[in-house]
């Protein structure tokens, strides 16, 4: 992952306008989601032993119906965390009006837990307190732990969804396409798909690529043969 700059033009162009947690979070879970459920009614229905247009109809239910479901649920678990957000930014805001020397406290112990004293301390503590919206983000960072830019619900659900539908189309190819032995073609393409997302993950993280790519593979599997396990218990 390539590094960032620290010359004086990088610096106030990444400070100034920080990118916020992204929707790497949104697309892996969805991503995997989208494959792990979708493979799971493939791996159940084949189990019991039902036609290939059965699974194509009830995967593609589920890829649409479940894929809408999760960014539903994306769209509004994001939005409850921006109104509470708004909610205590507001709050924040009144009180800076209605006790000044209460929130000058609360800025100097959080300035004082970033390791500033002394006469440091109390001038960086009076020139926040004396601007309202530098006062307001210290204090939803120091205060209440949020981040310092604010998440797009439909951005995320839109991440999510599309994540869902590629993903989860994936295990359906070789029915759709009527391929000799699909389900073993399914297994094989979902558990490709698994270990990729996995593998794509880390490139975010420090743990090795293939590390990751094997972990959410096995993630993946074990509900894959869950789902064929009890679908083969009503085999015919």
């Amino acid at each position: 992952m390539k590094e960032h700059g620290h010359s004086q033009t990088e610096v106030e162009a990444r400070i100034g306008a920080p990118p916020g947690r992204g929707y790497l979070r949104d697309v892996v879970y969805g991503g995997i989601d989208g494959s792990v459920t979708t493979f799971a009614i493939v791996a159940g229905v084949a189990g019991a032993g039902l036609s290939p247009v059965i699974i194509v109809a009830l995967g593609l239910a589920n890829v649409l119906a479940d894929g809408f479901s999760m960014a539903a649920g994306n769209y509004s678990g994001t939005k409850a965390e921006l109104d509470h957000a708004q909610r205590l930014r507001a709050v924040e805001q009144r009180h800076l009006e209605e006790n000044p020397q209460g929130e000058l406290r609360e800025i100097r112990e959080i300035l004082r837990l970033k390791g500033l004293e002394g006469d440091v301390l109390e001038a960086a503590a009076n020139a926040i307190a004396a601007n309202e919206e530098a006062a307001i983000q210290l204090m939803l960072e120091g205060e209440y732990g949020l981040a310092g830019v604010d998440p797009h619900p439909m951005r995320a659900a839109v991440a999510t969804f599309l994540a869902f539908l590629v993903a989860g189309l994936v295990p359906l190819l070789p029915f759709v396409f009527g391929m000799l032995n699909a389900f073993g073609w399914s297994a094989t393409m979902t558990g490709v798909v698994f270990f990729i997302i996995g593998a794509l993950k880390a490139r975010w993280s420090p743990e090795p690529w293939w590390r990751s790519g094997c972990e959410t593979l096995a993630i993946g599997g074990a509900a894959a043969g869950i789902a064929f396990a009890v679908g083969s218990l009503f085999h015919a």
